[in-house]
């Protein structure tokens, strides 16, 4: 539902029937085409039909363009994933912004995406190799102690044997000490080694790999690697170990390298000279240390980058997607034979042709075209869209209504009267104002907290509750109002209009029994009075109350649904729907379920004691028996049976009337076969936009079974809607009698213990139970019960609700937040 809030441009809100509408033309020059459409979005009241709808995406004038837009979403895409991981947000705040057309825009984004896209894989490169060569020094060190240690162990053992043995010793095996030292040279075996960083939740499945294949023929060293490492190949942060496998041949080699690149082991090579392994280590924490200040400024540079596209990302966001609606909307239109004009067709409201044209005169004159572009109204049969405008407060209660169905084409709408009469409904069966004081708080932290919410992304629930929060704060207000009435606080009686009316007859008497009690005083001014709550007469007289004040507020509900139908009839000229519709369903519903409600009237004020339910029930049975005690006013008998009659002629007049009428009507038509003629465009446009069927066959057997349907459906459903309005009572005394549970067998009861941790946990759990139970799921039960009451007993006596949506072209409707 589109939603203006104000602005001296629009008439005055008018809720009851939607704006007049007008299919409109305009023929636009290429030149102003764009511009245009770009006026028309800024003001949004005109809904384009597609003219254009058997041709495919890609067969349409502006195909490219729409192409164009999408690829700079996708880089506007980019550059906000990459502002988001380097935590920036978009920011609005440059003064000096320069206003871009969509060439300059669409160059600008793809240089700044050549350039993030360098800095990022520049970057990446530079952070790889710094990862691997953290690395790299790590294996120097923990390899470099590996030789240390081994060689330590050669020149302790050397010393050891020089001592013992008198011949001189070669220093030749430093790390497999049990090798001979004097075995012959030309059969000694060289060692190879390969050093590296395998990841240590694997290096114990690396080293029985390696044991296996080898047959054992392999001499593994590890050590532990304090810190995590970043793996310069998946760049997050891995626990290694270094490790150092000694082997013999070049088969073994090919194995261990296998089986290191299965494991995604990182090799590095490692000198065996102790003294070219400190080089190293030097040299690589000084490459380390390059790397590490050229990273770092790379890093300022694009962050720089980033921030300077921050601060025009929402703007270059807005006008990328008002460019691709823009474009979208000009694939819509039809071009001319002539190919120098483009041909639109939309609807729009009556109201809003100065606006229209004014915004054609400024994008002729701002886009320097010779020729103008012409609006014409043109004449149709087609359905307009319906369009109502709301503001905040009503839009909610319009939802409620369109979630039922869009209301036809100025047919009465029922929102106006549900933003009184659905919470009144919602009160009738949740009255307590001091649940309703609780929703009023509730509420009031929505309405207070407005317009940061409006500006924030919600959960479903929270933005569920946020977008009904004036239904509820009309819910929350009129259940205070019903809870006054109820006298009920927490399903607690407070005297807060005046004292009882009732006093004891003696001293004896007791509190729970209205038997020694008298009327002392004058009625209670307003609702129910205090004295019968707690009272022995307490539930049949709520019982009472509340089920015949459900009754006349059902058959009151019903009336006025009746009585839109009426105005409906009225007001599109129907005559038929008016005599064979509108006054026998009045006759039938009041002859009856008004009478009832008469009734009931006749009886509290006369304080009679005659029972309704034999009144009723014998009406039918036996409409010509005395009353006897039951009688309530003189006449009611020849009443009864007027009434009677009334209702049982009324059934054949809804019935068979309206079926033949319209079959005369429709000869009456076929008749004239000659009409006056119409200009040749206007009798064109008619016959090519005629999607009403005033066409098609009248079949007077499908009329008639319809009229049967419906004829059946209200005499039953006269009984079935008032006996549903009944919820009200059901649910108003279920919500009474939970609150008065929680309250005697919660509350009280654990403030008799004289207990302060039962007291406190009886008060725990009294607000767990209120606000669950009560609050929440009695809330949502009222209020789906109210829904019910709404669509089903009040709207299906007016309301047809096969209309579509207004749904204009508007640059308003463009969320920032949210990508298409």
């Amino acid at each position: 539902m589109a939603e203006q809030t104000g602005g001296g441009c629009c008439p005055p809100m008018d809720l009851f029937r939607s704006e007049s509408m007008q299919l409109v033309q305009i023929i636009i020059p290429n030149e102003s085409a764009h511009r245009t459409i770009d006026y028309l979005g800024e003001i949004g009241l005109i809904q384009f039909k597609d003219l254009n709808a058997e041709k495919s995406p890609f067969q349409r004038t502006y195909a490219n363009q729409i192409k164009r837009c999408g690829e700079m979403a996708r880089k506007l895409r980019l550059f906000k994933e990459q502002m988001s991981k380097a935590g920036l947000l978009s920011s609005s705040t440059s003064a000096t912004q320069v206003d871009l057309s969509f060439d300059d825009l669409e160059v600008k984004l793809g240089e700044l995406e050549s350039e993030l896209i360098e800095m990022n894989a520049n970057g990446d490169k530079l952070q790889r190799s710094y990862n691997e060569l953290v690395e790299y020094r790590l294996v120097l060190q923990k390899a470099g102690e590996f030789f240390h240690i081994a060689q330590s162990s050669a020149e302790a053992l050397h010393r050891e044997q020089a001592s013992n043995q008198t011949g001189e010793q070669s220093l030749e095996t430093p790390l497999l000490s049990e090798q001979e030292a004097v075995t012959d040279p030309s059969k000694q075996v060289k060692l190879g080694f390969i050093t590296g960083l395998v990841p240590r939740e694997k290096s114990m499945a690396f080293e029985r790999i390696l044991f296996r294949a080898t047959r054992g023929n392999v001499y593994l060293r590890q050590a532990v690697v304090e810190e995590p490492v970043i793996d310069p190949v998946s760049g997050e942060k891995v626990e290694k170990n270094v490790f150092a496998v000694f082997f013999s041949g070049e088969r073994a080699k090919s194995k261990i390298l296998k089986i290191c690149e299965a494991f995604g082991a990182n090799r590095y090579s490692v000198p065996e000279d102790l003294g070219k392994q400190a080089q190293m280590i030097t040299e690589v924490s000084g490459r380390i240390s390059e790397l590490k200040t050229t990273i770092d400024a790379g890093l300022v540079h694009r962050g720089n980058l980033l921030r300077t596209i921050g601060e025009h990302y929402d703007k270059w966001n807005i006008l990328a997607r008002k460019e691709k609606s823009i474009y979208h909307t000009l694939n819509m239109l039809s071009i001319d034979v002539t190919k120098k004009c483009l041909v639109a067709e939309g609807w729009s409201p009556v109201f809003a042709t100065k606006q229209i044209q004014d915004a054609l005169q400024r994008a002729t004159h701002d886009s320097n075209s010779e020729v103008g572009a012409i609006f014409r109204v043109l004449r149709t049969r087609e359905m307009p869209p319906t369009y109502f405008q709301t503001n905040k407060f009503t839009s909610s209660f319009q939802d409620i209504v369109d979630a039922y169905g869009v209301a036809k084409y100025q047919e009465a709408n029922p929102g106006v009267y549900t933003i009184v009469t659905f919470p009144f409904l919602f009160a009738v069966m949740f009255g307590d104002w001091g649940h309703g004081i609780c929703l009023l708080l509730a509420t009031m932290f929505f309405l207070f907290n407005e317009k940061k919410f409006s500006s924030q992304k919600l959960g479903d629930i929270m933005e569920m509750t946020f977008g009904g929060r004036y239904v509820i704060f009309m819910m929350s207000l009129f259940s205070i109002y019903t809870g006054l009435v109820y006298n009920e606080f927490f399903s607690v009686p407070f005297e807060l209009f005046g004292k009882s009316a009732y006093g004891c007859r003696d001293p004896s008497c007791r509190d729970s029994t209205t038997a020694g009690l008298i009327k002392v005083r004058d009625t209670y001014p307003f609702g129910v009075d205090p004295a019968w709550h707690g009272s022995r007469s307490e539930l049949p007289y709520l019982n009472s109350l509340k089920m015949k004040m459900s009754i006349l507020i059902g058959v009151a509900q019903m009336n006025l649904g009746i009585i839109l139908s009426f105005f409906n009839a009225l007001f599109f000229r129907n005559g038929v729907n008016i005599w064979c519709q509108f006054i026998p369903q009045m006759i039938f519903l009041n002859a009856l379920f008004g009478y009832l409600s008469v009734l009931i009237i006749v009886k509290w004020c006369t304080g009679s004691k005659a029972d309704l339910y034999h009144v009723m029930i014998y009406m039918f049975l036996s409409p010509t028996d005395e009353l006897g005690e039951n009688q309530l006013f003189a006449g009611q008998k020849m009443t009864q049976l007027v009434l009677l009659l009334s209702a049982l002629v009324a059934v054949p007049w809804m019935l068979f009337p309206k079926p033949f009428l319209l079959k005369a009507q429709h000869e009456r038509h076929q008749g004239q076969s000659y009409t006056a003629l119409q200009e040749a465009e206007e009798s064109l446009l008619v016959e090519s936009n005629d999607d009403s069927g005033h066409h098609g066959e009248f079949e007077f057997s499908e009329i008639f079974v319809h009229q049967l349907i419906h004829t059946i459906e209200f005499v039953l459903g006269a009984v079935s809607n008032t006996a549903s309005y009944l919820r009200l009572w059901a649910l108003s005394l279920a919500h009474s009698e939970l609150s008065s549970v929680f309250y005697e067998k919660v509350l009280l009861l654990a403030w008799g213990y004289n207990n302060i941790i039962i007291l406190i946990v009886g008060i725990i759990v009294f607000i767990f139970a209120t606000v669950g139970v009560l609050l929440v799921m009695e809330t949502l039960s009222a209020f789906l019960h109210a829904l019910r009451l709404h669509w089903v007993e009040f709207q299906n006596k007016f309301y047809e609700g096969d209309g579509y949506k207004f749904s204009p072209f508007s640059f308003k409707l463009i969320d920032v937040g949210e990508d298409e």
